[in-house]
């Protein structure tokens, strides 16, 4: 392939070639070897949803959630899959490929930014098992409610694109620094699901909780993904500072990442 075609070197073509080659790399390489292959994007989200919902419906009680509770489910923890995979891989984004890293020419942003892309294409497949569930639940006795809020959720994409490489830009290189913060990522991961509205909605929380819940930027991202199916989780304040930290965790990532690029290339 000519240059012409890919762009010059240094340019943001180019840039989106290369990162665009890198990410299709990553889907090869994981569904290579698998013989499930593009099933293993939705198996875990739908285990996941399959357990709290049997949980939450044949053996407790539910107080929480909207029905039908498995596409309630389903709407979050879709994102929350992209999300937890792509910032788990964010601790290895530089050492996984270190020796790229030091003799490629391109941005050491981009090894961030596949993992972004990769993880988010894996979620847009994953789409068509809620659309499955969304049509198969207008047929029980507690459909969906479809409305315009749908329109939302290429606006949570951009947002939660936005949060990743934000985190991305941050994780990475600190993680390269300091490797006792990957097992802290995976701690800080496995507490901030229960802190984000998966299991239920923000309306959901006693006392204070709704207010603390807002400065968690998934509250706002989950809650557009949603409202086009349960237009009651509508809040105003969750989507409006959602999206506010979501923009700046992305300008500290770049800030941070610009400022420890030099070191990481060192360590590395």
């Amino acid at each position: 392939m000519t240059t012409a075609a890919v762009g010059a070197p240094g340019s943001p073509r180019r840039y989106a070639h290369s990162l665009w080659l890198l990410s299709a790399r990553d889907l090869r390489v994981r569904y290579a070897t698998s013989a499930l292959g593009y099933l293993w994007s939705v198996l875990d989200p739908l285990l996941m949803s399959a357990i709290y919902w049997f949980v939450f419906t044949q053996v407790f009680q539910r107080t929480v959630g909207q029905e039908p509770y498995i596409v309630f489910l389903i709407t979050a923890l879709l994102p929350w899959v992209w999300f937890n995979s792509a910032v788990s891989d964010f601790t290895r984004a530089f050492s996984k490929d270190a020796r790229l890293v030091r003799s490629t020419a391109i941005p050491r942003s981009i090894w961030v930014n596949r993992i972004v892309l990769s993880k988010g294409l894996e979620f847009v497949f994953s789409l068509p098992v809620l659309a499955l569930f969304v049509i198969v639940a207008q047929f029980s006795a507690t459909p969906a409610e479809l409305n315009w809020g749908l329109l939302w959720i290429p606006v949570a994409v951009l947002l939660q694109t936005a949060l990743l490489v934000g985190l991305g830009l941050l994780v990475a290189p600190l993680c390269t620094l300091y490797t006792d913060l990957e097992r802290a990522t995976k701690l800080i991961l496995r507490l901030l699901f229960y802190a984000s509205p998966v299991i239920y909605s923000i309306g959901d929380l006693p006392g204070i909780f709704p207010t603390l819940a807002v400065f968690n930027p998934l509250s706002g991202i989950f809650t557009l993904y949603r409202v086009g199916l349960f237009p009651e989780v509508w809040d105003t304040l969750a989507v409006v500072v959602g999206a506010a930290m979501s923009l700046a965790f992305l300008a500290l990532g770049v800030f941070v990442f610009r400022r420890l690029e030099r070191p990481v290339l060192k360590e590395l």
